[in-house]
């Protein structure tokens, strides 16, 4: 039977909104709202894996599970070490959750385990529908173009990722969510590689893998959740969550 572990990698240092993990809506942080999304979505236990003690603390005492790690460029690096740390036995999947998004859909990540194990898929991630083409041009919205167009039946290998539009008149370009499923043997394998000149330039971990001819398939999400980047970001979610409650 296949077992996944969802690993949400966490740091205070973000360089547009320092300590956002610890902001708090409806006076919970937002870390531990992502922590409470990925168990509602009930495919597995869930860490946060930090270089930080303050959140560990935090996440802790709010009920959750957290591992302390080193310094990394890139979540998927600290949850691979937080995997190894944890000493998980009997996991095949690995889901690397932002822990930025306190608004991301539990059926979103249910249905991206489902289509990985069903299809044992390597690398899979989510993509919705743009809303509309000012998304194009938000450098804070990663997007990703893909080989087919997406329903809810199907998933399609990704052709590239960007944050600026290149004007390519690419076809079949979504929304990127920064979700990641691993299975185990491919994140070992991603993460022994090298980060190529693409990713660092354009500050997108999942080039890595394709710089290196690993595929990576994108499965339609039902919902498009915003992440926190900036202030911006924060009191737009804020308002929005605050108002649901």
């Amino acid at each position: 039977m296949n077992k996944t572990a969802i690993i949400i990698p966490s740091r205070m240092s973000a360089s547009r909104l320092a300590g956002k993990p610890l902001l708090k809506i409806n006076n919970l942080p937002i870390i531990c709202h992502v922590v409470n999304k990925a168990r509602e979505a009930n495919i597995g236990d869930v860490y946060v894996a930090t270089e930080d003690q303050e959140i560990v603390d935090v996440v802790r005492e709010n009920g959750g599970k957290a591992v302390l790690t080193g310094k990394h460029a890139t979540g998927s690096d600290r949850i691979f070490e937080g995997y190894k740390k944890l000493n998980l036995t009997g996991i095949n999947y690995l889901i690397n959750l932002q822990g930025d998004e306190p608004m991301i859909n539990p059926e979103d990540i249910i249905n991206l385990n489902n289509k990985m194990i069903e299809n044992n898929i390597n690398i899979g991630t989510l993509g919705t529908d743009l809303k509309n083409d000012s998304i194009l041009e938000n450098e804070n919205v990663v997007k990703v173009v893909t080989e087919k167009k997406l329903d809810t039946n199907n998933f399609a290998k990704a052709k590239n990722f960007f944050r600026k539009n290149s004007n390519d008149n690419n076809l079949n370009v979504y929304h990127h969510i920064g979700v990641y499923a691993y299975n185990v043997s491919t994140l070992e394998k991603f993460i022994s590689l090298q980060q190529t000149k693409n990713e660092i330039q354009k500050r997108l971990e999942q080039l890595r893998a394709l710089d290196n001819n690993i595929d990576i398939m994108v499965v339609l999400a039902k919902s498009s959740p915003i992440g926190v980047d900036t202030k911006e970001d924060f009191l737009a979610i804020k308002k929005i969550m605050e108002y649901k409650s």
